[in-house]
């Protein structure tokens, strides 16, 4: 029996852009988002948390904080709503909001600006998925096992904005970070349609369109 996504890949072989090396991050190696938004809320000592797409629980229900909110249609979380519909409706401000909701460019860039219309002005926007591996990896729509879709474009075009610093923490798939403070090192680029990079920039210009850092680097950025 063929993989359910083997013909979408023999499609996308012909049809679709060709290119095909591949970073070789063994996430293993790194912390899981788990351990980086937990310990970003105890030394900030935040109090209150969403998370957009929960998928089972599998990180919200690890997350220790005085107050949480999980918003997913389907699977987890405490409210059953999209996130389009929780913003509609929502006046609470959080200090971290973790979003690993539908890794598709439009909804993530949208997801990225309701948010920050109820981050505290010391809160800090989390998002999962940033660095695809190969370029199987962020097709959309998906065509491979492990998806990260193309959350990568909607990080780079938020580092171009004057008003969120943002950051690509190397852990986990890719962790975006994004501080609501004047961006410490605006992104310039001449690009209009942030929806139609190719994952070949995006593998050349690795370091300069993700702004890449570890986890030491991060706990800096906080203060």
């Amino acid at each position: 029996m063929f993989n359910k996504y083997f013909i979408k890949r023999i499609l996308y072989y012909f049809y679709g852009e060709k290119f095909f090396k591949r970073f070789h991050y063994d996430w293993s190696n790194y912390p899981s988002r788990f351990e980086i938004i937990q310990k970003i809320i105890d030394k900030k000592k935040y109090e209150n948390y969403l998370e957009i797409g929960c998928d089972k629980d599998s990180n919200f229900s690890k997350i220790k904080v005085k107050n949480k909110m999980g918003v997913d249609p389907l699977s987890g979380g405490n409210i059953k709503m999209t996130s389009d519909d929780f913003f509609k409706e929502n006046k609470i401000y959080f200090d971290c909001i973790f979003i690993d909701g539908l890794h598709v460019y439009e909804q993530v860039k949208k997801d990225i600006f309701n948010s920050l219309k109820f981050l505290k002005d010391n809160g800090v926007i989390i998002l999962h998925d940033c660095l695809p591996l190969k370029i199987w990896n962020q097709v959309v729509p998906q065509i491979y096992g492990h998806w990260n879709g193309d959350v990568w474009k909607a990080l780079v075009e938020a580092r171009t904005m004057k008003d969120i610093d943002t950051y690509t923490c190397k852990a986990d798939h890719g962790l975006g970070i994004i501080f609501k403070r004047p961006n410490r090192n605006l992104l310039k680029v001449n690009i209009s349609n942030f929806k139609k990079l190719k994952f070949k920039k995006y593998y050349i210009d690795h370091n300069f369109l993700m702004n890449i850092i570890e986890e030491e680097d991060l706990e800096k950025l906080l203060f």
